[in-house]
């Protein structure tokens, strides 16, 4: 769930004028769902505009998954799997080694020192759209990249590594 933090600009003048405006189209191209929803959607843009110089809210943010888009993606990891030579096992092995790969991971302190990487989840619950998304566009451009493709083909010569991994991404339009 993405936070935005925001801050009122100091030194900046809106005036009546504008800030009514703004809530006029605001208020006319989003509306929350439902009684609740809208008078909640509401005081919140009337808070945004009546904050002090310097102030600053925090919004929570949350889009629905894209089923079609998680197929996608999901369909894309198996068949880089499949056509791949190094791992034996897809979630153990493969699909850590792509969440770290692109970064969807936190780093934790070693036993003896150093730190290693311990994947995210991308599960439904743990991630929403936006971030999905973001995974998504950092996965493929690690699997674009000389060290993955050795990875995943070491037996191959690199072009030959460089036209596997571009035949499969094109199928699915990456």
């Amino acid at each position: 769930m993405p936070e935005i933090v925001l801050v009122r600009q100091p030194d900046v003048h809106v005036s009546d004028a504008d800030r009514e405006a703004a809530r006029r189209v605001l208020f006319a191209h989003i509306e929350g769902l439902g009684e609740v929803n809208r008078k909640r959607w509401r005081n919140f843009i009337s808070t945004l505009m009546r904050l002090d110089a310097g102030e600053v809210a925090t919004i929570k943010t949350e889009k629905a998954r894209s089923h079609p888009f998680h197929r996608r993606h999901m369909a894309m990891e198996q068949q880089v799997f499949e056509a791949q030579e190094r791992f034996e096992n897809f979630e153990r092995g493969f699909r850590d080694w792509l969440k770290v790969g692109a970064g969807h991971c936190d780093w934790h302190p070693g036993p003896k020192g150093g730190v290693f990487p311990v994947p995210k989840s991308i599960s439904y619950t743990e991630m929403e759209e936006g971030e999905m998304r973001e995974f998504h566009d950092a996965a493929v451009a690690f699997l674009r990249t000389a060290h993955a493709q050795k990875t995943l083909w070491p037996h191959l010569a690199e072009a030959v590594r460089a036209e596997m991994i571009e035949t499969i991404l094109g199928e699915f339009g990456e």
